[in-house]
């Protein structure tokens, strides 16, 4: 069947596993499940109550459950392996390649995690010790370690045998990384040069000397960016002196890729992305109540604003009906500079070098939305409410609201940046309360001051 076939199928999933259920016939439920791709899989268990997710654990024979488990968010990952067998979760492990492995291995129980390192035997458990001592989110802790490599003074012809009486090569393998005696990386040599070129020629004849290396200790997130920017396909992994460790492939990288899209869209809502859907109610309540406690307070803050002018709008009832219109332009407006300054963080597109620039162009925007707007909301406010008075200073406030608004949705992630807090999950809140308050001090502090 295509592939793109396939893809649109994939919304039939869950549709067809959950009638299965509930008609009752398991058997029926595991022979459908023998058609789907474990990614498809993984994307059904994520999509299920956990007592049907439950069911249908029950029914994956142990081989496939490791390529299941690294598809899965962690949260839910935990949940199936606290109802799996330590002899299930071995056999598991040992069907994934090491990046997947090391992925798997961070979220199994540490006794299971030493069961596996002595089935896989001294030299291969002590090199997976090795990945696992490296931070997650790196480009060590993604690596995988099993790597083609040859040296340069070898000929094409020696290479291509040499993979023959291999047999195989690694998943997303698009060049073999020459290297020395001491293993120091001096090149890579494209899979299509060896299979286009003559064969009695030298490795060194063909070999890419300006070969992408990635240190080990770079950020995940700058990984993906490097593949991005090289159209890589896999790159070597190095410690110090260009000593190779391993090679990060492309399917790693679009997982980075996913993920950061999850976290930015789901830290926006002050969610987690590894959360489970399906999670207890108390649970999913009790993560929920802490944003929910935090937007609290910076909603009784605005109402006491509000409450400072409760003298002018006790007099002046139009008043009322007109500021959420400041507030919530002011919001609209603040949102569309976060998105664009979380945006360009997240790309490393924004530094010391640039912020000032951007200050002053997102403040000219400001400045030239709040007069266009100022005119229009003018006109209506003031045939509104038969108030030219009214009109203007309503105007007024937004231009003051929008204009503050560009300031703050420029200036609350950079500063948030810059003292390690993420911008994307604590921007969104710091802004809403940033333009409500400044938004109904400029119309009701005009006001007073004008009308009063």
């Amino acid at each position: 069947m295509p592939e793109t076939q396939k893809i649109d199928q994939r919304k039939e999933y869950l549709q067809k596993v959950s009638t299965l259920l509930k008609e009752g016939n398991l058997n029926d439920v595991r022979l459908y499940l023998h058609t789907l791709h474990p990614a498809e899989i993984a994307m059904v268990l994520e999509s299920l109550p956990v007592e049907d997710r439950k069911r249908i654990w029950s029914l994956i024979p142990p081989e496939i459950m490791g390529k299941i488990l690294v598809g899965l968010h962690e949260e839910v990952a935990k949940g199936l392996i606290e109802i799996t067998s330590n002899t299930d979760l071995i056999q598991a492990a040992n069907s994934l390649d090491s990046d997947d492995l090391v992925d798997l291995l961070q979220v199994v129980p540490e006794q299971v995690v030493a069961k596996i390192l002595k089935k896989l035997g001294k030299e291969q458990g002590a090199k997976l010790e090795s990945v696992l001592s490296y931070e997650e989110n790196t480009a060590g802790g993604l690596m995988q370690l099993e790597v083609l490599t040859t040296r340069k003074d070898v000929s094409l012809d020696a290479v291509l045998r040499l993979l023959r009486r291999r047999g195989e090569v690694p998943n997303a393998t698009s060049s073999l990384i020459v290297t020395d005696r001491d293993n120091i990386v001096q090149g890579a040599l494209p899979i299509t040069v060896l299979l286009t070129k003559p064969p009695e020629s030298l490795v060194s004849d063909w070999m890419d000397k300006n070969v992408v290396l990635i240190p080990y200790n770079m950020p995940a997130a700058d990984v993906a960016m490097v593949f991005e920017q090289r159209d890589l396909i896999s790159a070597p992994v190095v410690a110090e002196n260009n000593r190779l460790l391993g090679i990060v492939t492309i399917d790693d990288v679009v997982d980075v890729i996913r993920d950061q899209a999850d976290h930015s869209f789901m830290s926006m809502a002050g969610l987690d992305e590894e959360q489970d859907m399906f999670a207890p109610v108390v649970d999913s309540a009790k993560r929920r109540a802490v944003w929910l406690g935090i937007n609290l307070l910076t909603a009784f803050f605005a109402s006491w604003v509000i409450d400072l002018y409760e003298a002018t709008l006790d007099q002046i009832v139009a008043l009322a009906v007109l500021m959420p219109i400041v507030a919530s332009m002011g919001g609209i407006a603040g949102s569309q500079t976060l998105t664009l300054v979380v945006r360009g963080l997240a790309l490393r597109q924004i530094g010391q070098a640039n912020a000032l620039n951007l200050i002053i162009k997102e403040l000219s925007i400001g400045a030239i939305n709040g007069v266009a707007w100022a005119v229009i909301v003018a006109i209506v406010g003031g045939l509104w409410f038969q108030s030219g008075s009214i009109g203007l200073l309503l105007g007024a406030a937004l231009v003051i609201n929008l204009i503050c608004a560009s300031l703050a949705g420029t200036a609350i992630p950079l500063i948030l940046h810059k003292v390690g807090i993420d911008p994307a999950l604590a921007g969104g809140v710091l802004l809403t309360t940033v333009t409500d308050v400044v938004g109904f001090m400029a119309f009701l502090g005009l006001a007073t001051a004008f009308l009063m």
